[in-house]
């Protein structure tokens, strides 16, 4: 059963989850897309190896951590988590992010070639130096109303989303909106400009830690050339194309969860 508890990292207190494990591998860090608190990781966490010791945590502003006084860049927050999984006692770890999550666990991966042992990228990129997604998508992505309104998530779910969500839009409000923990609407734009100017470019061919790449063949927000870009960039990248789309992690969750626990193992 995870442990939930609010951790004291500096001046900054965060919300965090610990799923135990029986092996002996490092824990795995789950990095958060924007808006989503820690609860979304349901179905994957079901589907993975119950052997693979999990921790989750809200940014600021997202769930249940309170929302500091300024934005954070994603180095300052890379620093942040690793502080906070040492306050937890660990010394190495696992990554595995998604989306906005995705940007974080690159730049912690770059930031600690020693600690940070393995790297899952999932429906991630590059940041602002990326193919990006069509207009209409993005600006249904600068807003969290599709995190807070069932009735508007269900009508963009199939254009935002992709994949199992285009004949399914229900599963957006199963998996999104059932979350009593949505980020605040200054949190989320924290978030967003967490990635103004930011990009991995420069630094990839620097991350040589083991990487699994995962990207869906029909993701909206990241068009799967994206993925494409990174694993040829990663010196140690293995690309999997799935059937899907951006929220793949939950809708493939038993697929995927069993990829994710080979490659840490």
């Amino acid at each position: 059963m995870d442990r939930v508890r609010m951790v004291t990292v500096g001046r900054q207190r965060l919300r965090v989850a610990v799923r135990p494990g029986t092996g002996s591998a490092p824990p795995l860090l789950l990095c958060n897309g924007i808006g989503l608190p820690l609860e979304v990781w349901t179905p994957f966490l079901e589907a993975l190896d119950p052997a693979l010791e999990v921790v989750r945590f809200d940014v600021p502003g997202v769930g249940g951590s309170p929302l500091g006084p300024l934005p954070h860049r994603f180095s300052t927050l890379a620093r942040l988590a690793v502080r906070m999984l040492d306050v937890l006692g660990y010394e190495r770890f696992d990554v595995l992010g998604v989306s906005w999550g995705g940007a974080l666990a690159q730049q912690l991966a770059f930031h600690n070639p020693h600690q940070c042992r393995r790297v899952v990228l999932v429906a991630t990129a590059t940041g602002m130096l990326m193919v990006p997604a069509s207009p209409h998508v993005l600006l249904k992505l600068v807003t969290p109303r599709r995190h807070r309104d069932s009735g508007y998530a269900r009508a963009v779910a199939g254009e935002v989303y992709g994949g199992s969500v285009r004949d399914r839009p229900e599963l957006v409000e199963r998996m999104i909106l059932a979350h009593d923990r949505p980020a605040s609407g200054r949190g989320y734009l924290y978030q967003l400009a967490t990635g103004w100017g930011w990009t991995s470019l420069p630094f990839l061919p620097l991350i040589r830690q083991p990487t699994l790449v995962l990207a869906g063949d029909d993701d909206p927000v990241i068009p799967l050339v994206n993925a494409r870009v990174m694993a040829g960039l990663l010196p140690a990248a293995k690309l999997h194309v799935y059937h899907d789309g951006h929220l793949g992690i939950l809708t493939r969750a038993d697929e995927l969860a069993a990829m994710v626990t080979r490659f840490l193992r």
